[in-house]
């Protein structure tokens, strides 16, 4: 290796919290052909001075080679792990043509195939990566005979495709900043990282009805994966469990099960659009018997400090189940309780708590228990009630300030006394809601906030629920002989300290602009809609009626 390539990896690896010295490795163009014919290119990265077959780390991915291969196989490579990162279906020089989540698993299982019949091989296969990369490892990992040596999936879900539509309502903002992405990268730009240009034609688009061609409008050409999304978002479509053809099973063993997955280590964060989804992933992992690690950050998808966290987990967990060295230490659980500064360990996900119920009540207050009266907030889908901040694809998101939004006459605000104590809220959190909406066709949004001493109030966690009468009732949705609806929203889960002083606030409005799709109270499916009413919703929070946000709490 060229000297200078050399002392650059050393700068990349000081830079990304790898300390152990690096080995010089060798890199191969290695083609892979499929049963179809097509041939998906890649690089593989061999130590120097290694001898005989090696395991291999497989990283499958969409995006630019020249930066996946810095940033995550090369890092692997100096620690003298044997690599091939190798470009998706009609990716960068793979034959085909990109037609994101249809092929991956196909793909993906005659790659590991065909690895195994290599010389420089020894059979063993691990795979990681984030995000989309993440997704090519669930996409084969339960299909996989034999099964994977490790798997380490970051930011990511098992059916990503859950995140597409949260809770039935389009996840706009973030499926439109994807398009775009993936639509322009081989004309140039680093994917995840913000591009101005990109960004005005983003906003632009959003705005505009129909939605249905938005993809021209930031890619400049129809995007197959945007096509799909706004074409088979209603109730009954299954066109996403086709496309992924049969989900992990619980409840056999074999190929295609839970039990046949790897050891799994993940990293993501509190503000990923993920995480809710991973979380479950992980539980689920956990209850099938697969040993299972998962670290939790105060971070937005993609942040470069858990870029840094999944490296150096994959450094040790790789090192343990490929080379035989140490088991990662500490719990299989770490989170980190945002506003406390201090990480917290655990032997299972969600950890023990107790429940804490904040109730709804009368003048905008919250208080502990039911209150009485009903509030009203007519949503307009001509004037959406936007959303600021939260779990984001891509900045800004996080905790931002949430008084322009609470300003609005569309938006409840309900407000607590001054805690008396610390409150340290870990867990899943969720809302039940008691509305009575003017149109069939409603969303209902709730978020929680931390008010400062100051009376600033940032987001923490918050849920979405698209009301539908195709699918209501549901478990989550029951309906009284009243006609009230009560609405159960999962909200994101948290690891969050709320300050003495500071007051507990929620939210209750009909939608979260652009994160969310507005809803047009119509019924016409949104990438087609070009108009709207409004409607009114009453939020009851009475005796009988009792709309409440549930915290798990420590200690």
């Amino acid at each position: 290796m060229h000297p200078l390539l050399r002392a650059a990896g050393s700068l990349a690896d000081r830079a990304l919290g790898l300390t152990s010295p690096p080995v010089p490795y060798d890199r191969t163009r290695t083609d892979v052909p499929m049963p179809d014919g097509t041939v998906l290119v890649g690089t593989r990265y061999r130590p120097t001075r290694a001898d005989g077959p090696l395991p291999v780390v497989l990283i499958r991915v969409p995006y630019d080679p020249r930066s996946a291969g810095p940033l995550f196989a090369a890092p692997l490579a100096r620690r003298g792990f044997q690599v091939l990162l190798q470009s998706t279906r009609g990716t960068f020089g793979s034959g085909g043509h990109f037609r994101p989540f249809v092929h991956e698993r196909e793909d993906g299982l005659a790659t590991l195939a065909w690895l195994r019949a290599q010389p420089w091989c020894d059979g063993r296969i691990a795979t990681t990566g984030g995000s989309y990369l993440g997704y090519t490892q669930w996409a084969v990992a339960p299909y996989a005979d034999p099964p994977l040596t490790a798997m380490s999936p970051h930011i990511t879900a098992a059916r990503m495709t859950d995140t597409f539509y949260t809770q039935g309502a389009p996840a706009l903002l973030n499926a439109l900043a994807w398009t775009a992405m993936i639509g322009t990268q081989e004309r140039g730009g680093i994917p995840l990282v913000p591009h101005p240009i990109r960004a005005a034609k983003l906003r632009r688009a959003l705005r505009k009805v129909p939605l249905q061609a938005a993809d021209v409008e930031v890619a400049g050409a129809p995007v197959p994966y945007w096509r799909d999304f706004v074409e088979h978002a209603e109730p009954g479509d299954d066109y996403w469990d086709a496309t992924y053809g049969e989900s992990p099973a619980f409840d056999r063993t074999g190929p295609g099960s839970l039990a046949n997955l790897p050891p799994v280590s993940m990293v993501t964060g509190w503000w990923d659009l993920f995480v809710a989804e991973q979380m479950r992933d992980y539980r689920a992992l956990r209850a099938a018997g697969v040993p299972a690690r998962i670290v939790v950050g105060p971070w937005l998808h993609g942040a470069l400090e858990e870029v840094r966290t999944s490296l150096r987990t994959d450094v040790a967990w790789l090192d343990h189940h490929l080379r035989g060295g140490p088991e990662p230490e500490g719990a299989p659980v770490r989170l980190f309780l945002q506003q406390a500064d201090q990480w917290l360990e655990f032997d299972e996900w969600p950890p023990p708590a107790t429940t804490r119920e904040v109730h709804l009540q009368a003048a905008g207050r919250l208080g502990e228990g039911p209150g009485t009266g009903v509030s009203t907030y007519v949503y307009d889908p001509a004037d959406p009630t936007p959303s600021v901040g939260g779990p984001l694809l891509q900045p800004p998101g996080e905790q931002i300030d949430q008084s322009p939004v609470e300003a609005r006459p569309d938006v409840l605000v309900f407000t607590g006394d001054p805690l008396p104590a610390d409150l340290d809220v870990v867990g899943p959190v969720t809302a039940l809601v008691h509305v009575r909406p003017e149109l069939d066709h409603a969303d209902v949004f709730v978020r929680v906030c931390d008010v400062d001493e100051r009376g600033v109030s940032r987001n923490v966690v918050d849920g979405i629920r698209r009301l539908d009468p195709r699918t209501v009732p549901a478990p989550d949705v029951t309906v009284g002989e009243d006609g009230v609806l009560a609405v159960t929203i999962e909200l994101f889960p948290t690891a969050y300290r709320f300050r003495a002083g500071h007051r507990l606030r929620v939210q209750v409005a009909g939608g979260a602009f652009p994160r969310f799709a507005r809803n047009v109270g119509t019924g016409e499916p949104f990438g087609i809609a070009t108009r709207g009413k409004p409607g009114a919703v009453d939020v009851l929070h009475d005796a009988d009626h009792s709309s409440r946000v549930v915290l798990p709490v420590l200690g």
